[in-house]
């Protein structure tokens, strides 16, 4: 299982952070995640596996003025 956004997913193997996003269904582009304690930006979502009993959070890009 993968556990996102308060979430559970099945796992499978060769998942990545964008077959999540797809699961989802989030249309948001966030442009980090995080994999248990690993950083991950956006360009590398499509590439990023996600292990088996992961925890994954979507960080997204916050701008202030």
């Amino acid at each position: 299982m993968v556990r996102i956004s308060d979430r559970e997913f099945p796992w499978r193997e060769g998942m990545t952070i964008a077959d999540l996003l797809k699961e989802l269904g989030d249309p948001y582009p966030y442009t980090v995640a995080r994999i248990n304690n690993k950083t991950v930006p956006g360009h590398d979502f499509s590439r990023a596996r996600v292990p088996d009993n992961s925890e994954v959070f979507l960080i997204p890009l916050i701008a202030g003025g």
